[in-house]
Formats: structure tokens, sequence, C-alpha cells
């Protein structure tokens, strides 16, 4: 496989251990990699290994700060987390009794210790290969524990040769990683990613609304369904074309020309994705062939000759269909085809898969399988995704509606959307069949607008996920990440598990629970974290602790903490589908606190932000309640990423008018647009070049309005909506806004019986009742 060693090849230096790190006898070697991080070795036959393997690609550290004692029986060796001890020569696995181990690892100030064969039940869990019933008990460990330790084992992990192809070891030994790192979790993923490879920076258009219904469409088909979208004003991105024959190997007849449809869809904004089924490949003569991932000769040959010209006519990255009985070919399916496209010029990698549970983050996004069209499965899936980050897995994608069986609902369908709004893939996904709704015109027209709003929000919100997937890339700190990061005490409160923080300035608590039809609300209990929060669409404050909210079917609980810096995409007037560095930003800023963000751009399709084509932008904003003032600045990169000249849209929720405006572009005063729009105040920046910066200085009195939400303002939107008399209306409204306690509203509330009001409604307020008690 020579002559793809460019593009499968490993770093072997890279991965030969610090000789300073190195501690070792005959049958076994110590490695301290970090201050928290040690690896473990033991061969009776004294041989060790060097080469990079499916999890480790980097051993290469700088020598950590430790003592080493050792006489002729033991060593002692001593950082600021762990403390070690180890008779020499023995195997690290002796009695079940920890004091009697050979190998004993103390987390230092604590009274816990680490030894082979732990049990290691405090781990929180890490991720799946999906959630196909037969294949969501295939997981891994998690970084997160509240033991405050973790070990990997390497053992039986493949082996990379310099050429990039792989094998299974031949040999039984000890090659196991543990990570102390007490309560300092940021460090332990620091350490991982260290030791793995840090995430890479997923191509933009990811970002948007993907179309993978499975269907085999025609060129017609292909052009009436973009139409439609565009008809409909609902943004598509990514397409996934179904267009392979049943030898695996070409396009059938449905589309005879695919590279002018390709280019087609390209300037319409849309992605192309091929679905690619290894286990369908057929020779001329019709025998099955195997995807032989150990033979250099077949990897050469079917990247060369099937992939390459598949990648000339235009297909961006390959959805592939590859079984997981076999976990190790699963893995190096998953290697090959990402690296393969990351190697194309002016192409940056990425992949549909299965996850393959080893590092699986290098090869990004993977797919949680053929999922079920109910409640239970929208239920699991934001806890899958925050247990997936424990391993620092943060790019998974979801049939969004569930991919077969159940039955289509659209309250469960929009909720699908608004969860898929605010997470890492926006998938449309589904087997094949007509009755399968996930054409957005199918539904109601109300429905169809819930669709219309989330898919455009989820448009606009690019920006702001970009930035937070780059920082992702570069410290490893995940999209999603679960309450009990900074909530401990909640991980086992089933109201709250599948709540989590998105990115740096956003708190999700998903809706997964039917709506009250008679309510015509979802009855939402959250805990949102300590501090001031914000309802993104509305602005209302909430305090931190526990809530009840009721939401209707276009509200969702998405939460902005005090000062929250959002950089939107003002995407009116631009083609719909668009997800370049737009020209012109939104910037949502939430008041009563002093913030910094980091805008981050680039090629949005391309590797050359490793070369130095990428720019960071500070958005600063400094705010006192009389006087406030946002600076946007270049600070580092290339200016020739974004366009010269952009406009911005300062959006300043819950804020009344300033009295005073003051702006400029560099030392340039220049006149803006300013004006309230709500509850929001605007200034409306025009264009300017963007190596300039841009300060804008509000003055005012008392400039924040207090705008608190209320529950009494939500159960009194529960009475409008509802269908009874206003007489009745008014008697309820008086019952349950008074100062009585709830005993005696119980009471004046049954007592409407007589009065006609139906059983239903009874109860329905016997119930609201029950949750204002709780708060």
């Amino acid at each position: 496989m020579d002559e793809l060693k460019d593009i499968f090849g490993v770093n072997y230096a890279q991965a030969i251990p610090n000789p300073e790190c190195i501690l070792q006898g005959n049958k076994y070697r110590i490695t301290i990699l970090t201050e928290r991080l040690v690896r473990f070795e033991y061969s009776e036959n004294g041989s060790f290994e060097d080469r990079p393997t499916e999890l480790v690609k980097n051993r290469k550290f700088p020598k950590p700060a430790f003592e080493k004692n050792e006489d002729d029986k033991r060593i002692y060796i001593t950082t600021k987390y762990f403390e070690l001890k180890y008779e020499k020569e023995k195997p690290f696995l002796g009695s079940k009794l920890a004091p009697d181990q050979n190998l004993v690892v103390k987390l230092v100030d604590t009274e816990k210790f680490w030894y082979f064969g732990h049990a290691e039940a405090r781990n929180y869990g890490g991720t799946s290969v999906s959630l196909n019933k037969d294949e969501v008990s295939k997981k891994t460990k998690g970084l997160y524990s509240t033991d405050g330790f973790v070990s990997f084992d390497d053992s039986k992990t493949l082996i990379f040769n310099e050429d990039g192809s792989a094998g299974k070891r031949s040999d039984e030994r000890v090659d196991t990683y543990l990570f102390m790192y007490r309560k300092d979790y940021g460090y332990a993923i620091k350490d991982y990613f260290d030791l793995t490879g840090y995430p890479p920076i997923i191509p933009r258009y990811a970002l948007g609304i993907w179309w993978d219904k499975d269907e085999v469409y025609n060129a017609g088909d292909l052009y009436r369904l973009l139409n439609k979208f565009n008809k409909y004003e609902i943004p598509i991105n990514v397409l996934i074309l179904n267009n392979w024959t049943k030898n695996g190997m070409t396009f059938d007849e449905t589309i005879q020309n695919p590279q002018n449809i390709i280019k087609d869809l390209n300037n319409g904004g849309v992605h192309v994705g091929l679905k690619v089924n290894t286990e369908k490949l057929l020779t001329q003569d019709g025998k099955k062939m195997p995807f032989n991932v150990y033979s250099p000769a077949f990897v050469k040959s079917y990247f060369l000759n099937i992939i390459k010209p598949l990648n000339a006519i235009g297909i961006d990255f390959y959805s592939i269909e590859a079984p997981s009985d076999d976990l190790y070919a699963l893995r190096l399916i998953n290697y090959y085809f990402y690296n393969f496209q990351k190697a194309i010029p002016n192409k940056r990698g990425m992949i549909l898969s299965k996850n393959g549970l080893v590092a699986s983050h290098l090869y990004p996004i993977y797919n949680s399988g053929d999922t079920l069209v109910d409640w239970k499965t929208l239920k699991a899936l934001p806890s899958f995704n925050t247990t997936s980050s424990n391993i620092g897995s943060t790019w998974w994608s979801h049939a969004i509606g569930g991919y077969s069986g159940g039955i289509e609902d659209s309250n469960l369908f929009t909720r699908y959307i608004q969860f898929a709004t605010y997470s890492p893939i926006f998938r449309l996904a589904s087997k094949k069949g007509h009755y399968y709704k996930r054409e957005p015109w199918y539904w109601d027209v109300k429905t169809i607008k819930i669709i219309k709003d989330y898919t455009n929000v989820r448009l606009k919100l690019i920006p702001y996920l970009y930035s937070e997937g780059y920082k992702y890339s570069k410290t490893g700190l995940p999209l999603m990440q679960p309450l009990y990061y900074i909530y401990p005490e909640l991980y086992d409160e089933p109201m709250y598990k599948n709540e989590y923080y998105f990115g740096s300035e956003l708190f999700i608590a998903p809706i997964t629970n039917v709506k009250d039809d008679v309510m015509n609300r979802t009855v939402a209990k959250v805990f949102i974290p300590n501090g001031i929060w914000y309802d993104f669409k509305t602005g209302k404050k909430f305090p931190g602790g526990r809530q009840i909210a009721f939401y209707k079917d276009e509200d969702y609980p998405v939460f902005a903490k005090q000062g929250a810096i959002i950089p939107l995409a003002d995407l009116k007037g631009k083609a719909r589908n668009n997800t370049s560095n737009p020209d012109a930003l939104e910037i949502q800023i939430f008041p009563g606190k002093n913030n910094t963000y980091r805008l981050y751009e680039d090629d949005p399709t391309t590797e050359s932000y490793k070369e130095g084509k990428y720019l960071v932008s500070v958005i600063d904003y400094n705010y006192l309640p009389n006087n406030y003032t946002l600076i946007i600045r270049p600070i580092e990169g290339d200016l020739k990423v974004i366009p010269e000249k952009r406009k911005y849209k300062i959006r300043f929720r819950n804020t009344r008018q300033a009295d005073d405006v003051i702006v400029y572009a560099g030392s340039t005063k220049i006149d803006v647009k300013s004006y309230l729009d709500d509850e929001d105040f605007i200034v409306e920046v025009p264009y300017v070049e963007t190596k300039e910066q841009i300060t804008i200085n509000c003055k005012g009195k008392d400039i924040e309005i207090d705008a608190v939400r209320i529950i009494n303002e939500d159960i009194d939107s529960i009475i409008t909506d509802l269908k009874i008399t206003t007489e009745l209306k008014e008697q309820i409204a008086k019952i349950i806004f008074s100062e009585e306690d709830i005993k005696d509203k119980r009471i004046a509330i049954i007592k409407l019986r007589k009065q006609g009001i139906d059983e239903i409604f009874v109860k329905m307020f016997l119930k609201l009742l029950d949750y204002i008690a709780e708060i």
C-alpha cells in the first residue's frame, strides 16, 4: 500500500514515549505520561509496544513532575495525583483484595485505591455502537467517574503499520492506561485527547439540515424535492443519495449524469453524500466479495478504483453501512473512508457511520441507527448524547422523527425537530415509505410553520455551533455537557437527567413527553443552574433552581445564561441553504454580566485552517446597569477567510431603548440605526470593513427590563385558550389566583361541577394546583 502511505500512514515517532518517563524491568514497563496518566505494560517475554494503536496515537509527552523510589523488590512513584507501589517483575493482577495486589495506585488526598481488576462501578459510562436493539449494549466506559479515576485496556486494539495498514496483536500482554484525576475532570479530558488525538473540525455545512430518507431518487425527484424545500422556506444543506447498485460498485440507472446533478445541487447550497454498503460487494460473476480491511491490496484497489472516481464527480462524503459484529473491521472501514476523504484537495474529512467505540471522536459523524418512531426513543436521545461526552464523542447523528415503525404524530415530530435544533447534527431520516412523514409539507399548517421556524433557527445558529465545534477540537470540551458535571447530586434524578449545556452560552431542558391534550401544553419540570437565565425565545428571566413551566407546541425550554453572547447568521434576504461565513451577523446579548466570546471562522470545507487560514474574532460585552459597551475585533488569523465588509444587527435582549448610542468603526464615528423590537433594543451597524474594531456604547437609565417569568402568566394563558365559557374562565381565574391555600382552591374547583364544567377540566385544574404546590 506504498502509494497510499501519504493518505493512511501514521506517525511512528510521535508514538514512542519519552525515555525519561519510563521505568522498565525484564517483564514490566511503566510510563509516567502526566501527573494524572500512567501506562502499565506487562509481558512474560519482555516485549513492549511502541507502535501506534487504534486508541493511542501519541505517547511523546514532556516529562511530568514525579518522584521515584525503588529497591530490589519494589518501585514507588509519587505525583501530585497518585501514589503507586509495585512488586517488581510480578504480574500486575494479584489476589482479589486490594492490599494484596502486586500493583496498587492510591489517589492522593483520598482513601481511594485502584488496582488491576477494580470494578470501577462508579463510572458514568461512555458511548455505544448505536441505538439499535442489538448494538446499544456494545459500549465503553467513560472518563467521568465519581471515583476520580478510570482505566482503559489497550491490549486488544489493532496495531498500525507505518503505511496505515493494521493488524491484530499476536501475543498476550497487559497494556493499560490509568487516569487518576480526582475532581479535575477537565485535565483528564486534556490528557485523553493528548493521548488519542484531538477531534477534527467537521465541515461547516454539516451543521445545517440533512435529508436522508431511504428512497432511490431519479434526477426529476431530486429537483422536485429541492423545489419543495425552497417553496416552504425550509433549508436543506445535506442530501444523502441511495443510488447505488446491488453490487456496491456503481451508480444505478436512475441517475444518468450524476456529475451534473450534483453540481446543480451544490449550486443550490446542498452538499451530497452517498450511501455505501460494504457488505454488498459483488464480483463480475455475481459472487460476494468480502471487504477485506486487512489486505493492503484490496484497500488500495477499492479506494483508487471505486471511491476516487466518485469523489471526482462531487460526492462530499459517504454514509457507510457496515456490519457491527466485527468491531475491528468497522473501525478500520471508518478509518480508511475518513482519511481517504480528508486527503482530497479542498476537502475536509467526514463520514456517517456506526460508532466503532475506540477513539471514535477521530472519525465523525456517528449514526445511531434504525431507531423506532416513538416517545421512548426521543426520551433516550439527550442522555445518550451527553453520556457519549464522557468519552469525548460529540458528533452523534440521529434519525430525526425516528427511522421506522411506530405512529407518525405531529406532537412527537415537532418535539424531535426542536431537539434536533439544539443537537450536534440535524438529520431528517427514515425508512423508505410514503407514510413516513419526514417531508415537512406532509404535515398540517401549524406543524409546517413550527418546522420552518426551528430549521431556520438552526441555520442561524451555525456561527455559534461552528465556534463551539472549534473549541471542542482545540480543548476537547464537548458541545453537549450533562448537568451532573456541575451538579453531580442530580445524576439519578429522572426528571433532570436529560438536561444539558449546549456550548458555553446555552442550557437545554428537552421536552420528551407527550403533551396534556386538555391543557394543550406540555408540563416541563426543569432544574435551571444557579444564577439568572433567560428564555432564549421570549427573553424572560428565570432564576436558578427547580421550575415548572407549560410549553405550547411552538415553544421549547432553551435558556441563555446571564451575559450570554450568541452570534447568529442574519439570513434576511440571503440564500436559504447558504452555510458559508455570512456577510451579516445578528449578535444577541443578554444583560446582567460581563462576558467575552470568541467567534471562529475559516474556509468551511477545506483543511487550510491548519495552515493559518482561519480567523478568531473577540466579542467583548462590558455591562453596567446604565452604561454598556460591545466591542467586536479580529485578534488572530487571516481576514481573507471572511467577507471584506460585514453588517451587524446587535440585539440587546430584555433591554430598554438607550438614551445615547455611539458607534465607532476603527477611529471613525459612524451613523447607525437603533430602535425597540418588543422588549429588545436593536442597533444596526451598516456594512463596515471587517478588519476594523467595532465599538458600540449605549447609555441610559435602568436599561434592563425586569421581565421575570411568572407562573401565573402561564396559567392565565392556559385558561385563555380553553374551550369553555368566558364566565367560567373568570370564576376559575378568581379561584386560582386568590390568596387562599391550595386545599381551599381544590374544594372551590370541585364545586364548579355544579355549574356544568366538564369533568376533564376539573381534573386538569386540580392537576394544575398540584403543580403550583410543588413550586
